[in-house]
């Protein structure tokens, strides 16, 4: 009777999820897909991420990483958009005798 029980436990869930995937999805305007898009990955994102963070130490390190790229850091510093901090430290490096 148990085996049944499981059975049919089972099979609800496979189909359930079946018909999760297979059903038509709904039509999206582009004022709502952008709005979606503009709240981000709401809680269950977070949630993946604090848990990977748990998991993976890289992961935390990674997200560090990817926000410093999105705020324009890149190695550390700020980029400023011209090439004039990059002519000047070079300049100041050759004088230290490098």
């Amino acid at each position: 009777m148990k085996d049944l029980i499981g059975l049919a436990f089972i099979l609800s869930i496979v189909f359930g999820g079946l018909y999760l995937l297979t059903r038509p999805a709904k039509k999206l305007t582009t004022e709502e897909f952008e709005r979606r898009a503009k709240e981000g990955a709401g809680m269950l994102g977070a949630g993946m991420m604090g848990l990977q963070k748990i998991l993976d130490p890289a992961a935390e390190k990674a997200a560090i990483v990817q926000e410093d790229f999105r705020q324009g850091y890149l190695d550390g510093e700020q980029e400023s958009g011209d090439d004039n901090d990059k002519g000047e430290r070079l300049k100041g490096e050759k004088g230290k005798g490098i």
